[in-house]
């Protein structure tokens, strides 16, 4: 994948995600970055907000979060993630 294909699906995960508030009420935040450091092993960061841990695992299965990961899915090989109380 050129870098610019690459740039292209990184900007459109993250416009598709912050999109997300709006249709799945038990997001409380989320956001999205982008590395710039191409010697990194990551390039997506997602942050997200939720009141609990059974609103991560509704998000998570939600349809229009599928959809939305669905499409970034092709282009994954490492996937870290934690989940963690304020």
């Amino acid at each position: 994948m050129s870098a610019q294909e690459k740039k292209s699906v990184m900007t459109a995960f993250k416009s598709d995600i912050e999109a997300l508030p709006a249709v799945i009420n038990c997001i409380r935040n989320i956001r999205v970055g982008l590395n710039v450091n191409a010697d990194e092993v990551c390039d997506i960061c997602l942050e997200s907000v939720f009141d609990t841990l059974d609103d991560v695992r509704a998000y998570s299965v939600h349809p229009a979060h599928r959809a939305v990961a669905g499409r970034l899915a092709p282009y994954i090989e490492v996937r870290s993630c934690v989940d963690y109380e304020i």
